[in-house]
């Protein structure tokens, strides 16, 4: 159940972020950086996803001072194939042109990204690495994952500007608002979550053994 919950939690974050991707009104500072260098340079998003997943493991393992976590790497592979899969079926059947239609495709986004993440984060089975080093600033600077989300957004921002990558109107909600709505949803998804899988359980247990 628990990696159904992961692969659940996965599904719903890369689907918000290929609706946020969509709306055009710009999207977080770290897909904006996806999306500017498969422009740029080539490969899919979610390919790059892949690469700079790589990159952030060796940063969190020295920031950490441990050994690189190699099974953030099966978060990223995950993270990136169904990036590639959600982009190529949102392209072919979603297309807003209309300001209040692109609002509503980048709103619904980013609940997503926030509901999927929280969901996924609470498997504790593998973070996404850039999600790793969230909370470990968040665990360096004493602070909540609001704050630690925002500051790396900025980092990101920074870096997808000088790749020309879809920046807007999007990307500064994201920067303000990403952090605030995943801080909200983690508090429900973990009640939820404990509540199912302690039914789970306790249902298992009452099954007669054959």
């Amino acid at each position: 159940m628990k990696y159904i919950v992961f692969i659940v939690g996965i599904a719903i974050l890369t689907i918000g972020i290929s609706f946020t991707i969509q709306s055009n009104l710009g999207t977080s500072p770290f897909d904006a950086l996806l999306v500017g260098l498969s422009m740029k340079v080539g490969l899919t998003v979610g390919s790059w996803e892949i690469l700079l997943a790589v990159i952030l493991i060796i940063c969190n393992a020295l920031l950490t001072k441990q050994k690189p976590e190699i099974l953030g790497l099966l978060t990223a592979f995950i993270t990136g194939f169904f990036l590639d899969i959600w982009l190529f079926l949102i392209d072919s059947l979603l297309t807003p042109e209309l300001w209040y239609s692109k609002v509503i495709c980048f709103s619904i986004g980013l609940i997503l990204i926030g509901l999927g993440t929280a969901i996924y984060l609470h498997t504790n089975i593998a973070l996404i690495p850039v999600d790793k080093l969230t909370l470990i600033i968040q665990e360096l600077t004493n602070t909540n994952i609001f704050i630690a989300r925002t500051f790396i957004y900025f980092l990101f921002l920074m870096m997808a500007v000088l790749l020309k990558g879809p920046i807007g109107v999007g990307t500064l909600l994201t920067v303000c608002l990403g952090g605030m709505v995943l801080h909200f949803f983690m508090p429900y998804t973990e009640k939820f979550l404990r509540h199912y899988i302690n039914y789970s359980s306790t249902s298992e247990k009452q099954k007669p053994s054959v």
